[in-house]
């Protein structure tokens, strides 16, 4: 699909259908007065007769009304103004991409005048429709014998007036290439474990490589990890013939002195739980306990499309967690890269074990700032629920800029508390600490463990078990989540430093 920003006017668009929007009580926007006239008042009366009323996610097809151009009309109900957040904004977009997908449609013009959301800003309202829009095209059918019809759709323009389209285009730009590595990392995400497995992984991103020269790529096998020392991650694949990974992508967009960002990402391709075997219902979700690294994956490769103006580096802790007869027992002690021991209480507290390794080989690179993200606890689902990445951090600006990117890029963290208090819960009589800290505090305690390896900088921890993929019926899948808050993120730091260049000129 072919995204695209114009100025022309809206009743002499040769497009299949035209989009417009009403407001609530019938009140016609600019682009719908425009249209209204030009129809001899058609859109004013089916206001008049009741038909059309404007109430939010109201949504009537009008056919060959005469005087302009569009073979179809689709008039949108945008609602009161404070009915216009960013969650009827995407219930707006997707009941309108929902009706055109219905339609063998080649083209479609989308003139909202930038009422559907209350969020003023052109870029922001824009590359939002545009990630939104991907998404909902978005078909599933890697691993299906009959694959899906492809998406008639091939032009998908955007109306915005000659002051904005500048600001516009370069919304479509980021957001086309936002929406390209939450695909991926869907797609990653969706595939099942004995298909996408770490070695799996690593070909992905060696193919990345490939794509774009700006990445290197390097993969450490279990040879090279065990000679760095990180036991602690190579215990969690001991039970499985799958071979684990490390997987290391670094992207140069900035200068050479520049400290890059980190972000590691938990790639455990299946999770039975180890010895300490999870319940057989529901189990086949496991699959997506990767969905970190897959978002991390999806992230570098937007970056890389976007020619960030920083460096980046993703790391990628891949292996899968099996109850074979070489596998961790409860009880085991590991020592990991950092040193430190850890007495594995239950194997299932898996991710923790490859991201610390991860955390400490994030050391090497003397980073400005670390972000990992993993579907780390079940705690994070009852403390915020399905809508929020739980966020926790040792940084008070970093975790604040993450927040702050998430709630712009419409998809949010929110902050729990990471006090030294949580820390005891981790005492072990046999090591240095215990990979769990029992039942109370469960992400906390999680994010406490990863805080021992990651004192070397500013750090974050983003927990995606609630958000990263879905379970119901036709909706069931992975997310994509987090790609678009750290894309965010990541714009957000290579606009300080373009800011921060011109200050010192």
């Amino acid at each position: 699909m072919f995204f695209e920003i114009i100025s022309d006017t809206p009743e002499t668009l040769s497009t299949d259908c035209l989009v417009i929007g009403i407001e609530a009580e019938g009140v016609l926007t600019p682009t719908a007065t425009l249209i209204d006239q030009c129809t001899g008042g058609a859109i004013q009366a089916l206001i008049n007769s009741g038909d059309l009323t404007g109430k939010a996610g109201e949504l009537l097809m009008l056919h060959n009304l005469t005087g302009i151009t569009a073979a179809r009309v689709l008039v949108a109900g945008l609602g009161k103004a404070d009915e216009r957040k960013d969650r009827h904004y995407r219930k707006l977009v997707k009941g309108i991409n929902q009706t055109l997908g219905k339609l063998k449609l080649k083209s479609v013009a989308i003139a909202l005048d930038g009422l559907a959301s209350d969020h003023p800003d052109t870029y922001r309202q824009t590359r939002l429709f545009t990630e939104w829009t991907s998404a909902d095209f978005y078909q599933y059918d890697s691993t299906k014998s009959k694959k899906a019809d492809p998406v008639s759709l091939e032009q998908y323009v955007i109306h915005l007036h000659d002051e904005d389209a500048e600001l516009g285009e370069s919304a479509l730009l980021d957001g086309v290439a936002i929406a390209n590595g939450i695909s991926s990392a869907r797609e990653l995400g969706n595939l099942p474990g004995n298909i996408c497995t770490p070695t799996y992984l690593a070909e992905k991103a060696k193919a990345l490589g490939e794509e774009f020269d700006s990445l290197k790529v390097k993969i450490l096998n279990e040879e090279k990890m065990e000679k760095l020392g990180m036991h602690s991650l190579l215990s969690v694949g001991r039970g499985s013939a799958q071979p684990s990974k490390l997987i290391v992508i670094e992207y140069q967009g900035g200068k050479d002195t520049d400290a890059p960002h980190v972000l590691v990402g938990k790639g455990i391709t299946f999770d039975t739980g180890g010895i300490s075997l999870k319940p057989g219902a529901g189990m086949d979700e496991m699959k997506f306990d990767m969905c970190g690294a897959a978002s991390v994956l999806g992230t570098i490769e937007a970056a890389a499309e976007m020619q960030l103006p920083i460096n980046l580096v993703v790391i990628v802790a891949a292996a899968e967690n099996m109850p074979g007869s070489q596998a961790t027992k409860p009880g085991d002690v590991v020592t990991t890269m950092s040193g430190q021991t850890v007495e594995i209480l239950n194997t299932d507290a898996e991710g923790r074990l490859v991201l610390c390794d991860a955390l400490t080989y994030a050391e090497r690179f003397k980073p400005a700032s670390v972000i990992d993200v993993a579907t780390l606890t079940g705690a994070c689902i009852i403390a915020l629920g399905h809508h929020a990445t739980g966020l926790l951090s040792n940084n008070e600006e970093l975790a604040g800029a993450l927040q702050q990117a998430g709630d712009f890029a419409a998809d949010r963290a929110w902050p729990l508390p990471l006090w030294d208090e949580y820390q005891e819960l981790l005492d072990s009589n046999f090591a240095d600490i215990a990979n769990i800290g029992g039942r109370s505090a469960g992400t906390i305690t999680a994010a406490c463990f990863l805080s021992r390896f990651a004192k070397a900088y500013p750090w974050a921890h983003l927990d995606i078990a609630g958000v990263a993929w879905n379970s119901n019926g036709k909706e069931k899948g992975s997310t994509g989540r987090c790609v678009s808050l750290l894309c965010q993120y990541l714009i957000d730091q290579a606009e300080a430093v373009e800011v921060n260049e011109e200050a010192h000129h």
